[in-house]
Protein backbone atom coordinates (compact mmCIF):
# COMPACT_ATOMS: atom_id res chain seq x y z
CA UNK A 1 0.00 0.00 0.00
CA UNK A 2 1.64 3.22 -0.99
CA UNK A 3 2.23 6.41 1.58
CA UNK A 4 -0.69 8.78 0.02
CA UNK A 5 -3.67 5.64 0.33
CA UNK A 6 -2.40 4.92 3.69
CA UNK A 7 -2.87 8.61 4.96
CA UNK A 8 -5.95 8.88 3.18
CA UNK A 9 -7.23 5.43 5.25
CA UNK A 10 -5.78 6.81 8.63
CA UNK A 11 -7.72 10.13 7.70
CA UNK A 12 -11.01 8.38 7.10
CA UNK A 13 -10.62 5.92 10.10
CA UNK A 14 -9.75 9.32 12.31
CA UNK A 15 -12.71 11.20 11.04
CA UNK A 16 -15.03 8.10 11.10
CA UNK A 17 -13.56 7.61 15.39
CA UNK A 18 -14.42 11.07 16.32
CA UNK A 19 -17.93 11.43 14.82
CA UNK A 20 -19.13 7.39 16.54
CA UNK A 21 -17.97 8.76 19.38
CA UNK A 22 -19.27 12.56 19.80
CA UNK A 23 -22.17 11.55 18.00
CA UNK A 24 -25.71 11.30 20.36
CA UNK A 25 -26.69 8.50 17.70
CA UNK A 26 -23.97 6.15 16.57
CA UNK A 27 -26.07 5.38 13.81
CA UNK A 28 -26.07 8.53 12.22
CA UNK A 29 -22.12 7.81 11.74
CA UNK A 30 -23.17 4.74 8.87
CA UNK A 31 -23.65 7.35 5.96
CA UNK A 32 -20.28 8.59 6.64
CA UNK A 33 -18.91 5.50 6.54
CA UNK A 34 -20.21 3.87 3.48
CA UNK A 35 -18.85 7.41 1.58
CA UNK A 36 -15.65 7.29 2.86
CA UNK A 37 -15.46 3.59 1.80
CA UNK A 38 -16.30 4.19 -1.77
CA UNK A 39 -14.33 6.91 -1.84
CA UNK A 40 -10.80 4.76 -0.74
CA UNK A 41 -11.76 1.84 -2.94
CA UNK A 42 -12.54 4.36 -5.89
CA UNK A 43 -15.94 2.41 -6.13
CA UNK A 44 -19.27 4.05 -7.80
CA UNK A 45 -21.67 2.59 -4.91
CA UNK A 46 -21.00 1.60 -1.39
CA UNK A 47 -23.47 -0.24 0.95
CA UNK A 48 -23.37 -0.72 4.51
CA UNK A 49 -25.46 -3.41 5.84
CA UNK A 50 -26.45 -4.53 9.43
CA UNK A 51 -27.23 -7.86 10.12
CA UNK A 52 -30.05 -9.06 12.40
CA UNK A 53 -30.22 -12.10 14.74
CA UNK A 54 -31.41 -14.25 11.72
CA UNK A 55 -28.95 -13.80 9.70
CA UNK A 56 -29.87 -11.62 7.12
CA UNK A 57 -28.86 -8.65 6.24
CA UNK A 58 -30.40 -4.81 6.11
CA UNK A 59 -29.24 -2.08 3.64
CA UNK A 60 -28.71 0.97 6.13
CA UNK A 61 -27.05 3.84 4.21
CA UNK A 62 -25.93 3.96 0.98
CA UNK A 63 -23.44 6.21 -1.16
CA UNK A 64 -24.08 8.01 -3.40
CA UNK A 65 -27.19 8.46 -0.91
CA UNK A 66 -29.97 8.20 -4.28
CA UNK A 67 -28.20 5.96 -7.02
CA UNK A 68 -29.00 6.13 -10.53
CA UNK A 69 -30.62 2.23 -10.45
CA UNK A 70 -33.94 0.91 -10.83
CA UNK A 71 -34.63 1.38 -7.42
CA UNK A 72 -32.70 2.87 -3.80
CA UNK A 73 -31.11 -0.43 -2.31
CA UNK A 74 -31.58 1.19 1.16
CA UNK A 75 -34.28 -1.23 3.34
CA UNK A 76 -33.39 -3.98 0.98
CA UNK A 77 -33.09 -7.05 3.11
CA UNK A 78 -29.85 -9.61 1.60
CA UNK A 79 -30.61 -13.48 2.11
CA UNK A 80 -28.72 -14.88 4.90
CA UNK A 81 -27.26 -17.05 2.25
CA UNK A 82 -25.80 -13.80 0.25
CA UNK A 83 -22.10 -13.03 -0.23
CA UNK A 84 -22.23 -10.34 2.72
CA UNK A 85 -24.21 -11.96 4.28
CA UNK A 86 -21.41 -15.09 4.59
CA UNK A 87 -19.10 -12.16 4.88
CA UNK A 88 -20.45 -10.78 8.63
CA UNK A 89 -20.37 -14.24 9.71
CA UNK A 90 -17.01 -15.88 8.59
CA UNK A 91 -15.48 -12.40 8.81
CA UNK A 92 -13.32 -13.23 5.65
CA UNK A 93 -13.92 -10.63 2.66
CA UNK A 94 -15.52 -11.82 -0.61
CA UNK A 95 -14.38 -10.26 -4.11
CA UNK A 96 -15.83 -10.87 -7.47
CA UNK A 97 -15.11 -9.74 -11.48
CA UNK A 98 -18.95 -9.83 -12.11
CA UNK A 99 -21.99 -9.87 -9.72
CA UNK A 100 -24.22 -11.19 -12.49
CA UNK A 101 -22.08 -14.15 -13.74
CA UNK A 102 -20.34 -15.20 -10.72
CA UNK A 103 -22.67 -18.38 -8.75
CA UNK A 104 -21.24 -17.39 -5.49
CA UNK A 105 -23.66 -13.63 -5.31
CA UNK A 106 -25.62 -14.21 -8.62
CA UNK A 107 -28.66 -15.66 -7.10
CA UNK A 108 -28.78 -13.01 -4.52
CA UNK A 109 -27.93 -9.54 -6.50
CA UNK A 110 -31.65 -7.63 -6.17
CA UNK A 111 -32.94 -5.68 -9.07
CA UNK A 112 -31.33 -2.77 -7.99
CA UNK A 113 -27.63 -3.98 -8.16
CA UNK A 114 -27.56 -5.45 -11.47
CA UNK A 115 -26.22 -2.40 -13.37
CA UNK A 116 -23.12 -3.14 -11.11
CA UNK A 117 -20.06 -5.73 -12.04
CA UNK A 118 -17.04 -5.76 -10.07
CA UNK A 119 -18.17 -6.29 -6.45
CA UNK A 120 -16.21 -6.67 -2.87
CA UNK A 121 -16.93 -7.11 0.67
CA UNK A 122 -15.66 -6.93 4.01
CA UNK A 123 -16.81 -7.82 7.61
CA UNK A 124 -17.87 -4.45 9.07
CA UNK A 125 -17.29 -4.61 13.05
CA UNK A 126 -14.99 -6.66 15.10
CA UNK A 127 -14.26 -10.30 16.33
CA UNK A 128 -16.17 -9.86 18.97
CA UNK A 129 -19.15 -8.04 17.92
CA UNK A 130 -19.84 -8.33 14.01
CA UNK A 131 -21.96 -5.77 13.18
CA UNK A 132 -22.79 -6.40 9.43
CA UNK A 133 -20.62 -6.49 6.06
CA UNK A 134 -19.66 -3.36 4.20
CA UNK A 135 -19.85 -3.38 0.06
CA UNK A 136 -18.67 -1.80 -2.47
CA UNK A 137 -19.26 -2.10 -6.54
CA UNK A 138 -17.91 -0.77 -9.46
CA UNK A 139 -20.34 -0.08 -12.67
CA UNK A 140 -20.15 -3.63 -15.24
CA UNK A 141 -16.90 -3.40 -18.07
CA UNK A 142 -15.15 -1.36 -15.01
CA UNK A 143 -12.08 -2.66 -13.70
CA UNK A 144 -12.19 -5.34 -10.93
CA UNK A 145 -10.98 -4.45 -7.25
CA UNK A 146 -7.56 -5.20 -6.85
CA UNK A 147 -5.67 -6.77 -3.89
CA UNK A 148 -4.67 -3.74 -2.74
CA UNK A 149 -8.36 -2.01 -2.88
CA UNK A 150 -10.00 -5.06 -0.75
CA UNK A 151 -7.33 -4.70 1.49
CA UNK A 152 -7.59 -0.91 2.38
CA UNK A 153 -11.53 -1.86 2.10
CA UNK A 154 -11.23 -4.55 5.13
CA UNK A 155 -8.83 -2.46 7.45
CA UNK A 156 -10.88 1.12 7.06
CA UNK A 157 -14.37 -1.36 7.74
CA UNK A 158 -12.73 -3.24 10.92
CA UNK A 159 -11.79 0.36 12.14
CA UNK A 160 -14.85 1.98 11.25
CA UNK A 161 -16.60 -0.70 12.82
CA UNK A 162 -14.87 -0.89 16.06
CA UNK A 163 -15.29 3.10 16.04
CA UNK A 164 -19.03 2.57 16.16
CA UNK A 165 -18.89 -0.71 19.10
CA UNK A 166 -16.50 1.79 21.43
CA UNK A 167 -19.25 4.44 20.49
CA UNK A 168 -22.46 1.95 21.69
CA UNK A 169 -20.38 1.31 24.63
CA UNK A 170 -19.68 4.74 25.86
CA UNK A 171 -23.35 5.74 24.71
CA UNK A 172 -24.59 2.55 26.76
CA UNK A 173 -22.59 3.69 29.87
CA UNK A 174 -24.30 7.67 29.48
CA UNK A 175 -27.65 6.22 29.39
CA UNK A 176 -26.57 4.24 32.66
CA UNK A 177 -25.47 7.19 34.50
CA UNK A 178 -28.83 8.81 33.46
CA UNK A 179 -31.21 6.23 34.56
CA UNK A 180 -28.79 5.51 37.60
CA UNK A 181 -29.33 9.33 38.31
CA UNK A 182 -32.85 9.19 37.63
CA UNK A 183 -33.47 5.87 40.29
CA UNK A 184 -32.08 7.93 43.11
CA UNK A 185 -34.25 11.20 42.12
CA UNK A 186 -37.46 8.70 42.24
CA UNK A 187 -35.83 6.91 45.54
CA UNK A 188 -35.93 10.36 47.33
CA UNK A 189 -39.41 11.65 46.06
CA UNK A 190 -41.23 8.04 47.32
CA UNK A 191 -39.03 8.02 50.43
CA UNK A 192 -39.05 11.34 51.52
CA UNK A 193 -41.27 13.39 49.85
CA UNK A 194 -44.07 11.02 49.57
CA UNK A 195 -43.73 10.07 53.13
CA UNK A 196 -43.58 13.71 54.21
CA UNK A 197 -46.67 14.71 52.58
CA UNK A 198 -48.47 11.86 53.40
CA UNK A 199 -47.19 11.99 57.36
CA UNK A 200 -48.68 15.69 56.98
CA UNK A 201 -51.96 14.63 55.28
CA UNK A 202 -53.07 12.25 58.29
CA UNK A 203 -51.68 14.61 61.25
CA UNK A 204 -54.07 17.00 59.33
CA UNK A 205 -57.19 14.39 58.84
CA UNK A 206 -56.36 13.77 62.99
CA UNK A 207 -56.78 17.36 63.85
CA UNK A 208 -59.98 17.49 61.53
CA UNK A 209 -61.67 15.22 63.76
CA UNK A 210 -60.71 16.35 67.00
CA UNK A 211 -61.76 19.94 65.56
CA UNK A 212 -65.17 18.64 64.25
CA UNK A 213 -67.74 21.26 65.63
CA UNK A 214 -65.52 23.65 66.70
CA UNK A 215 -64.43 25.31 63.87
CA UNK A 216 -66.15 28.13 61.41
CA UNK A 217 -67.52 26.14 58.24
CA UNK A 218 -65.27 28.73 56.34
CA UNK A 219 -62.19 27.13 58.22
CA UNK A 220 -63.70 23.71 57.93
CA UNK A 221 -63.86 23.94 54.13
CA UNK A 222 -60.29 25.33 54.05
CA UNK A 223 -58.86 22.52 55.78
CA UNK A 224 -60.34 19.99 54.04
CA UNK A 225 -59.55 21.80 50.91
CA UNK A 226 -55.78 21.26 51.83
CA UNK A 227 -56.10 18.00 52.70
CA UNK A 228 -57.43 17.22 49.09
CA UNK A 229 -54.38 19.37 47.23
CA UNK A 230 -52.12 17.26 49.51
CA UNK A 231 -53.37 13.85 48.01
CA UNK A 232 -53.25 15.07 44.74
CA UNK A 233 -50.02 16.68 45.36
CA UNK A 234 -49.11 13.12 46.62
CA UNK A 235 -50.72 11.12 43.36
CA UNK A 236 -48.80 13.64 41.14
CA UNK A 237 -45.16 13.09 42.88
CA UNK A 238 -45.68 9.05 42.85
CA UNK A 239 -46.77 9.65 39.06
CA UNK A 240 -43.44 11.42 38.69
CA UNK A 241 -41.96 8.58 40.30
CA UNK A 242 -43.13 6.23 38.05
CA UNK A 243 -41.89 7.47 35.17
CA UNK A 244 -38.28 8.55 36.39
CA UNK A 245 -37.87 4.98 36.75
CA UNK A 246 -39.34 3.75 33.74
CA UNK A 247 -37.19 3.68 30.52
CA UNK A 248 -39.79 4.23 28.16
CA UNK A 249 -42.13 7.08 30.39
CA UNK A 250 -45.25 5.75 28.88
CA UNK A 251 -45.01 2.34 30.13
CA UNK A 252 -43.47 1.75 33.79
CA UNK A 253 -40.92 -0.90 33.37
CA UNK A 254 -41.15 -1.50 37.66
CA UNK A 255 -42.32 0.00 40.53
CA UNK A 256 -40.85 0.51 44.28
CA UNK A 257 -40.24 -2.67 46.13
CA UNK A 258 -43.60 -3.19 47.71
CA UNK A 259 -43.03 -5.02 50.50
CA UNK A 260 -40.51 -2.05 51.71
CA UNK A 261 -43.29 0.39 50.59
CA UNK A 262 -46.06 -1.39 52.88
CA UNK A 263 -43.14 -1.53 55.58
CA UNK A 264 -43.62 2.54 55.03
CA UNK A 265 -46.77 2.83 55.07
CA UNK A 266 -47.87 0.40 58.57
CA UNK A 267 -43.98 2.57 60.54
CA UNK A 268 -46.18 6.15 59.47
CA UNK A 269 -49.56 4.61 60.89
CA UNK A 270 -47.47 3.38 64.03
CA UNK A 271 -46.21 6.92 64.41
CA UNK A 272 -49.88 8.15 64.37
CA UNK A 273 -51.57 5.50 66.53
CA UNK A 274 -48.79 5.75 68.86
CA UNK A 275 -48.13 2.14 68.68
CA UNK A 276 -46.86 0.06 65.52
CA UNK A 277 -49.72 -2.00 63.79
CA UNK A 278 -48.24 -5.92 63.59
CA UNK A 279 -47.56 -6.71 60.06
CA UNK A 280 -47.34 -10.08 58.53
CA UNK A 281 -46.14 -10.74 54.84
CA UNK A 282 -46.30 -14.06 53.58
CA UNK A 283 -45.62 -14.92 49.64
CA UNK A 284 -43.26 -12.97 47.27
CA UNK A 285 -44.43 -9.75 46.45
CA UNK A 286 -42.07 -9.00 43.84
CA UNK A 287 -44.37 -10.58 41.40
CA UNK A 288 -47.13 -8.33 41.50
CA UNK A 289 -47.37 -6.28 38.46
CA UNK A 290 -47.15 -2.61 38.50
CA UNK A 291 -50.47 -1.31 38.04
CA UNK A 292 -51.66 -3.88 41.26
CA UNK A 293 -48.95 -2.55 43.00
CA UNK A 294 -49.83 1.17 42.74
CA UNK A 295 -53.33 -0.36 43.91
CA UNK A 296 -52.42 -2.49 46.62
CA UNK A 297 -50.11 0.41 48.39
CA UNK A 298 -53.12 3.08 48.18
CA UNK A 299 -55.62 0.38 49.06
CA UNK A 300 -52.81 -0.15 52.24
CA UNK A 301 -52.75 3.46 52.98
CA UNK A 302 -56.65 4.62 52.57
CA UNK A 303 -57.42 1.45 54.84
CA UNK A 304 -54.66 2.72 57.34
CA UNK A 305 -55.85 6.02 57.49
CA UNK A 306 -59.67 5.31 58.73
CA UNK A 307 -57.76 3.35 61.51
CA UNK A 308 -55.62 6.31 62.21
CA UNK A 309 -58.66 8.67 62.01
CA UNK A 310 -61.51 6.61 63.18
CA UNK A 311 -61.01 3.87 65.03
CA UNK A 312 -59.38 4.84 68.62
CA UNK A 313 -57.78 1.21 68.29
CA UNK A 314 -55.35 -0.25 70.81
CA UNK A 315 -53.92 -3.19 68.38
CA UNK A 316 -53.95 -3.43 64.79
CA UNK A 317 -53.24 -6.29 62.59
CA UNK A 318 -51.95 -6.09 58.56
CA UNK A 319 -52.26 -9.16 56.32
CA UNK A 320 -50.60 -9.31 53.09
CA UNK A 321 -50.94 -12.47 51.17
CA UNK A 322 -49.30 -13.17 47.78
CA UNK A 323 -50.03 -16.45 45.66
CA UNK A 324 -49.28 -17.63 42.54
CA UNK A 325 -53.03 -16.30 41.79
CA UNK A 326 -54.22 -13.29 43.80
CA UNK A 327 -53.58 -11.30 46.57
CA UNK A 328 -54.60 -10.31 49.96
CA UNK A 329 -54.22 -7.10 51.95
CA UNK A 330 -56.36 -7.44 55.10
CA UNK A 331 -55.90 -4.40 57.69
CA UNK A 332 -57.85 -5.58 60.94
CA UNK A 333 -58.51 -2.96 63.87
CA UNK A 334 -60.18 -3.43 67.40
CA UNK A 335 -61.82 0.27 67.51
CA UNK A 336 -65.34 1.34 67.58
CA UNK A 337 -65.98 0.60 64.03
CA UNK A 338 -66.85 3.11 61.48
CA UNK A 339 -68.91 5.66 62.91
CA UNK A 340 -72.14 6.42 60.60
CA UNK A 341 -71.52 10.11 60.61
CA UNK A 342 -68.32 9.86 58.50
CA UNK A 343 -67.51 10.64 55.26
CA UNK A 344 -67.52 7.37 52.82
CA UNK A 345 -64.91 8.36 50.23
CA UNK A 346 -62.18 6.59 51.47
CA UNK A 347 -64.24 3.40 51.95
CA UNK A 348 -65.21 4.34 48.16
CA UNK A 349 -61.69 4.71 47.15
CA UNK A 350 -61.01 1.47 48.45
CA UNK A 351 -63.77 -1.00 46.44
CA UNK A 352 -63.19 1.27 42.95
CA UNK A 353 -59.45 0.19 43.08
CA UNK A 354 -60.35 -3.15 44.03
CA UNK A 355 -63.36 -3.40 41.42
CA UNK A 356 -60.45 -1.61 38.60
CA UNK A 357 -57.75 -4.65 39.30
CA UNK A 358 -61.06 -7.06 38.81
CA UNK A 359 -60.85 -7.73 42.68
CA UNK A 360 -62.93 -7.29 45.49
CA UNK A 361 -63.14 -5.00 48.75
CA UNK A 362 -65.38 -6.69 52.11
CA UNK A 363 -65.28 -4.83 54.98
CA UNK A 364 -66.95 -5.56 58.24
CA UNK A 365 -67.80 -3.21 61.05
CA UNK A 366 -68.89 -2.77 64.44
CA UNK A 367 -68.35 -0.96 67.39
CA UNK A 368 -68.29 -4.53 69.56
CA UNK A 369 -65.31 -5.88 67.41
CA UNK A 370 -63.83 -3.36 65.39
CA UNK A 371 -63.30 -3.22 61.63
CA UNK A 372 -61.50 -5.29 59.61
CA UNK A 373 -61.08 -4.67 55.98
CA UNK A 374 -60.22 -7.53 53.17
CA UNK A 375 -58.76 -6.16 49.97
CA UNK A 376 -58.19 -8.81 47.18
CA UNK A 377 -57.21 -8.71 43.26
CA UNK A 378 -56.35 -11.43 40.99
CA UNK A 379 -52.85 -11.76 39.49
Amino acid sequence: MDSALARRMLAASTEITKAALSADDPDVVLPMVVRRAAALAEADLGLVMVRADDGRLTVEAAYPAQPETAGDPVGAVLSARSAAARVSRSGVPIVVDDLIDDPLTAPYVPSSLRIYGPFAVAPFGTRERRLGALAVYRRRGAATFTRVAVEVLTGFAAQAGLALVLAEGSTARERIAVYQERERIARDLHDVIVQRLYAAGMQLEVLDRKLTGRLAAEDSARLTDTMDQLDQTIAEVRATVRTLRSADPETPAHAPDLADSMRSEVQIAGELLGRPPKLEIEGDLTEVPVALADHARAAMREALSNVVRHSGARSVLVRIRCSARSMRLQVVDDGCGIPRDVTKRGLRHLEERAAAAGGSCVIHSSPDSGTTVTWEVPL
